[in-house]
Parts: C-alpha cells; sequence; structure tokens
C-alpha cells in the first residue's frame, strides 16, 4: 500500500477562503481517484496562509481490473441506435457484442468490456492537474503569460506517492518534492517524502503550524494567557479568531496598549476599529468589566523582544484609526438628530417607494398605528421612527456602516433623548439573523415591525417580490424578523390589520407609462389592496419557525386556511392540535373526518351540493341510534366549543371535539349514508357536512396529512 502527499503552495489565499478551499480539496482528490476505481484508508488535508494540503493513507500500486456489462438495444433497432450503442461501449462492429434473450423482452445486445486496471501514479499525474485546471474560487486571477487561474500566482506543487515524485506539469510549473517554511523562521526549501516528514520539517524547522485546529488552539492558549497575567478578558469574537487563524503561519500573541484617553469613546467604535482594521482582539478588565486599554495582536513572527516593537508599531497605527474616530464623533454630536434626518430626503430607498426620507415617514406612521396594540407610548413610538435612519448621514456610520442604529442610540442620549427612544433606534434593526436577538421594550417593537413591514409591503405593492434564491433586499428575513418579534414578545397584532395601517399598502399601477404607487384605501377588500400572497409570505416564515420548534407545516397550513392572521394565536391553535393529533381520539376522530369529507368529495364531483342542505331531525329520529348519537353529539359539542374558542382555550376546544370520536366511529360502522331512500341519504350527507364544519371551526382538517 502506498501513501500520497499532495501540496499546493502560493502566494497568500484570503483567510476567509481556506477552509472551504481545503475541503474542496480534498473532495476533489478523494472523488478523482474512487472514480478511477482506487480505494484508500483514511484522507486528511490541511490550509493555511500559502498552502493547501492533502494526505492519502492506503493508496494500492494500481487499480484493479475492471469487467463491466453494458446493456444496449433491441436486436433490430434502428442503426442510429445501434451506432450510438457501439459508441457507447468502444465496439467496432455490432459482432463483437454478446445476443441475449428475455422471456419478456426479447433478444437485446450486451457488450462485455474489460477495463485493465492503471499504475496509480498515472491516475494521480491526471487527476491532480485537471483539479487544479478547473478548482473554483470564489475570486481568482491570472499571472504571466499563462491561462491558469488560481487565488494567487502558484508556486509549487508538491505530489509524493510512496516517496516518488509524481510528474506532470501545470502551466509550466513542475511537480516536486520540495516545500517551503515560514518567510523569516525557517524558509527552506526542505525536500519531504511524504505527510510525516513533511509535517515533521514544516512544524519544525519550517515553524509552520499546519492545521487550522492547532494554529486556533495556538491563539486562544496565547490569548488566555496574556488576559490572565495581565487581568484581563477577552472579548470573545469567534469570527475574528477564525480570520486570524487564516492569517498567520506561525501565530504569536501579543498583548498592545492604547492611550486610555480613547475609552471616552463608544466601546463599539473602539472594537469595530480594532476588529475591522486592523484585526486586534478588544480585552475587558476583569476587576470593572469595562473596555480596557489594552489590545491583542496575533503576530507571524516569534520576535526576540518579546514582540515589544510588534506591540508598539500596531498601537500607533490604532491610534491614527481611533483619532478618525474620535474626529467623527465629536463631529457627529454637534449636528442635532433632526438635522440629519432631514438629509434621508436627498439618498434614495428605492425609486418606485421614494427617499429614505419618504420611508422614514411611512415608519413614523404606521409606528404610531401599531403602538397602541403593542402597549407603547404612540409619540414615543413616533419619535423614535423619526430618527432611527439619521445616523445613517453621520460621518461615522459612512466609516463603519456596521454601527448604524448603535451610533444613532449614543447620538440620541447625547441630545437628550428619552432613554428609549434611543434604545429603539437602536435596536429596530433587530433580529439581524437567526442567532440575534429581537427588541423587548415596546417603543423598540413598535419602531422594528414598522420598519420591516413598510419595506415588505412596499417592495409587495411594486412587484419586487423574492424569487427562488434571490432576494436582493433581504425581504425574508425581514418577515422572519416580524414573527419572530411578534411571536417572541407574544404581540397580538392582526398581520392584516397592520398590513393595511401601512402608508405602503399599496398597489402598483401605470401613469404615463411609469411605474406609480398610490395609498389605497383601508375600506376595501384586503386582497383587492395588498398582494395576498404577502400572508403567505408570512405563513412560509412562520412555518420555518415552528418547524424549528418541532410543529407539523400541514398543521400551521390547516390553521391559516380559517383566515386567521394573529401570529400567536396561530402558534397557540397549532400547538394545540398538535397535542390533540397525538392523541388516540385526535387520530382516529381526523380519519373519521377524512371518511366523511371524502364521501362529500365524491358526491361534489357529481355535482355542488344544495346550499339548503340542512339536517332534518325528524328524520333523525327516525334512523337508527348512530345516527341519531352523532346528531346528538354534533349539536352538543358545536354549543360546547364556542366558550372555549372564544377563550382561546384551544386545548379546551379539542377535548370538547374529542367527544365526536365514539358517535363518528359507530356511525360509519353501522349507517349506510347511501340509502335507497333519496331523502334520508340527503339528510346523513347534510349530517357529514355538519361534522366537516365543526371540525372547520378549530383548523380545516382537510390538510392535515395522515
Amino acid at each position: 500500500m502506498a501513501d500520497l502527499l499532495l501540496e499546493i503552495f502560493c502566494e497568500e489565499i484570503p483567510a476567509r477562503m481556506q477552509a472551504k478551499a481545503e475541503a474542496d480539496l480534498g473532495k476533489a482528490l478523494g472523488d478523482a481517484l474512487k472514480a478511477a476505481g482506487l480505494a484508500f484508508d483514511a484522507l486528511e488535508t490541511a490550509s493555511g496562509p500559502r498552502r493547501l494540503s492533502v494526505n492519502v493513507t492506503g493508496l494500492p500500486v494500481r487499480s484493479a481490473d475492471v469487467s463491466e456489462e453494458r446493456k444496449g438495444p433491441k436486436v433490430g433497432s434502428p442503426e442510429q441506435a445501434i451506432a450510438g450503442f457501439l459508441k457507447g461501449a468502444g465496439l467496432t462492429s455490432i459482432d463483437q457484442a454478446e445476443v441475449r434473450s428475455d422471456p419478456k423482452k426479447g433478444d437485446f445486445y450486451v457488450a462485455m468490456l474489460d477495463r485493465p486496471g492503471r499504475l496509480t501514479a498515472d491516475v494521480v499525474a491526471e487527476a491532480v492537474p485537471a483539479i487544479i485546471r478547473g478548482f473554483h474560487w470564489p475570486k481568482s486571477m491570472r499571472w504571466g503569460t499563462g491561462e491558469l487561474r488560481w487565488v494567487r500566482p502558484l508556486q509549487r506543487i508538491v505530489c509524493v506517492l510512496d516517496g516518488e515524485i509524481v510528474p506532470f506539469d501545470v502551466d509550466g510549473l513542475a511537480s516536486g518534492n520540495e516545500t517551503e517554511g515560514h518567510r523569516v523562521h525557517g524558509r527552506g526549501p526542505f525536500t519531504v517524502t511524504g505527510w510525516a516528514d513533511y509535517s515533521e520539517q514544516l512544524e519544525g524547522k519550517g515553524h509552520v503550524r499546519l492545521t487550522r485546529d492547532a494554529r486556533r488552539e495556538v491563539i486562544a492558549r496565547g490569548i488566555a494567557d496574556v488576559c490572565a497575567k495581565a487581568g484581563l478578558t477577552w472579548v470573545e469574537d469567534p469570527g475574528l479568531l477564525e480570520e486570524v487563524t487564516g492569517l498567520a503561519e506561525w501565530p504569536v500573541v501579543v498583548l498592545g496598549d492604547m492611550d486610555p484617553d480613547f475609552l471616552e469613546l463608544p466601546p463599539e467604535v473602539i472594537t469595530l476599529s480594532m476588529r475591522t482594521h486592523q484585526k486586534y482582539f478588544a480585552v475587558t478588565d476583569k476587576k470593572t468589566g469595562k473596555l480596557a486599554p489594552h489590545f491583542i495582536v496575533v503576530a507571524n513572527i516569534d520576535a526576540s523582544d518579546g514582540g515589544k516593537q510588534i506591540a508598539a508599531g500596531n498601537a500607533r497605527v490604532l491610534s491614527a484609526r481611533l483619532e478618525d474616530g474620535r474626529f467623527f464623533w465629536e463631529k457627529d454630536k454637534a449636528a442635532p438628530l433632526d438635522e440629519m434626518a432631514k438629509k434621508l430626503s436627498t439618498i434614495a430607498f428605492k425609486e418606485e417607494l421614494g427617499s429614505l426620507g419618504d420611508k422614514v415617514e411611512r415608519v413614523a406612521a404606521l409606528a404610531r398605528e401599531l403602538a397602541p396594540a403593542v402597549g407603547a407610548d404612540p409619540d414615543l413610538a413616533e419619535r423614535a421612527a423619526r430618527l432611527c435612519k439619521a445616523d445613517l448621514v453621520s460621518e461615522m456610520v459612512g466609516e463603519f456602516p456596521e454601527l448604524q442604529g448603535v451610533m444613532g442610540r449614543y447620538y440620541a442620549l447625547e441630545a437628550g433623548e428619552p432613554a428609549r427612544v434611543a434604545d429603539a433606534i437602536r435596536d429596530h434593526y433587530k433580529p439581524q439573523g437567526p442567532s440575534d436577538a429581537v427588541p423587548t421594550d415596546p417603543v423598540s417593537i413598535t419602531v422594528a415591525l414598522a420598519d420591516k413591514l413598510d419595506t415588505l409591503v412596499g417592495f409587495w405593492a411594486i412587484d419586487e417580490k423574492p424569487t427562488g434564491s434571490k432576494d436582493p433586499f433581504a425581504l425574508r428575513r425581514a418577515a422572519l424578523g416580524v414573527v419572530r418579534i411578534v411571536l417572541e414578545n407574544q404581540v397580538r397584532l392582526k398581520l392584516k390589520d397592520a398590513i393595511l395601517a401601512s402608508p405602503s399598502a399599496v398597489k402598483s399601477k401605470p401613469v404615463d407609462g411609469k411605474a406609480a404607487t398610490v395609498k389605497a384605501a383601508v375600506s376595501k377588500a384586503f386582497d383587492a389592496v395588498v398582494d395576498p400572497t404577502l400572508l403567505s409570505f408570512f405563513a412560509d416564515r412562520l412555518k420555518q419557525v415552528l418547524r424549528d420548534q418541532g410543529q407539523r407545516h400541514d398543521l400551521i397550513d390547516a390553521v391559516f386556511a380559517l383566515g386567521e392572521d394573529d401570529l400567536v394565536l396561530i402558534t397557540r391553535r397549532v400547538e394545540a392540535l398538535g397535542a390533540f393529533l397525538e392523541s388516540e381520539d385526535g387520530t382516529t376522530l381526523l380519519a373519521g373526518y377524512k371518511r366523511a369529507a371524502n364521501i362529500l368529495k365524491a358526491e361534489e364531483k357529481k355535482g355542488a351540493l344544495p346550499e339548503d342542505l340542512c339536517v332534518d331531525a325528524a328524520l333523525i329520529r327516525k334512523g337508527p341510534k348512530q345516527e341519531q348519537a352523532l346528531h346528538a353529539a354534533l349539536t352538543s359539542v358545536r354549543g360546547a366549543i364556542e366558550a372555549p374558542l372564544k377563550a382561546e382555550d384551544f386545548a379546551g376546544a379539542m377535548g370538547e371535539l374529542a367527544k365526536l370520536r365514539a358517535p363518528v366511529d359507530a356511525f360509519f360502522d353501522c349507517v349506510m349514508v347511501n340509502d335507497e331512500d333519496a331523502a334520508v341519504r340527503a339528510n346523513r350527507l347534510a349530517l357529514l357536512t355538519d361534522v366537516r364544519a365543526t371540525l372547520h371551526q378549530v383548523a380545516d382538517f382537510s390538510l392535515i396529512e395522515g
């Protein structure tokens, strides 16, 4: 058995691309080997700033000989079919194929193909250049006069099988057995014979930590050590940790100092400057929990002075960044928020929907409308809405777009705005992802809902809906945000009312050949005002949330079919319905419903049931006792479920429905619906119609699977 070492060495690979490229290269090589009939024991990969590496163990020296049968067309098939079969099988004459018989299908041709095995070295020499030439990078480049595209110029290709070079050429670059180590501490080159030799030399004299896991561990341990010595706590940042893991081949953690005067800046400005521009980690004082005047940098060199010069140099760079931040901070504080807000009218939001200033006006109007339902002060909600986008024109947000909302809060507090208004400015963008928390203060909830609803209704009005995987305006995220805010805060809000209250509840219509929007009258029917697919869009997002909670999608459809648009109410109904259907009563009653529905469906295919179809109690009294019992149970249950449904006691309503189980079962066991007497038959159909209608007060059982 043989082992294969492959290393592709180039100039710096962007950190964000390394992990995927490592996985892609491993998969591509593994697939190529398997396709050639070469099984192996294990395949491991590594990646770093300048290299992708693969180690394959337990490879055979050559692939096995393969014999295969390829079935062809029937005997007597057209010449074109015969010719295609011969070409695909590599035959020159149909006489080279066998004729086999099938009792049902008749005689047909079969080609016996014998493929001799190939040397593993030959397979690798063919596969690796093809992989390199076809490798996908998010961004790639060409260099020199060659045609090869790679993320950065290739410098070396190491390809060694069982200690020997596998010879091939990629765009003038020949494979070999020499690699390079760290640029400063151990460049080499190093001649390698396999993975063990390769890793030993690079991680020793070469000063290269080969794997991402190893580098990540070194960095995390180094951060913990310097923080423990200085009485600091690391502000954990998993994303930044992953990034710096891909920046240094020999990571060394260094603690730097910054001017304490910079701590007068908002902490978000400091940490973002560190993270975005310099890739530094922020730290807090263990005693106070506040941001400390220090930073952590991950160097790619083991300095002889313990990193003092590295720390000093990075401190100077950080000071320059923070001086810019201080300038922006002071300049922005001098500008009143109301004046900033006025500038929004000069910034386009969407051509058909006006400027950002227009959007703010709509959001403010909607926030005032929504405030009572949320339990917020309408004045505070409107004020927060009018200021929520103002910081977009600030110098700080211009430099750091990630701070939109955050800086607005600081500017609002500096201007003397109420804390709830300031918090709403910051929180109205939330949630910005599945892991992001939702706003919880009533004013913040109101503005967040108003902002997202305005966006959704507006884009639906101009027919800019998400299609497939394309969602350039993040409308799915906005709708999911509405759903999460409503459910997690138990906001009793009717979506239709909220949508119709939006000044964006419009339909687009042509005016002088251009798309224009007009405000719709709320007195019109909802579907005439707003595209009804908007509610379906919300339903899909609700399904997503409830599925994550273990609820069934068909139950959501069954409840939505009632026309309910209170998301909290829908959720409670779904939960109660799910629990009911898991019980024996629920399962049995669903089966009875399906039977009744199928009978009615069959009748409706023959022609619509009469609109005046109703149960004749006199005929019931003449019928079997099982029919009488079902009629009595229905009468009782219809009355009994009214109170729990009104009180939103859905579990109680399900409990009343459960009383129909036995009468429904007995009815179908003992009563013939399709009676010879037309009047009796019609009466029993009416009874089944009542069964269906009674269950539909809780949910549309026809949409429930099972």
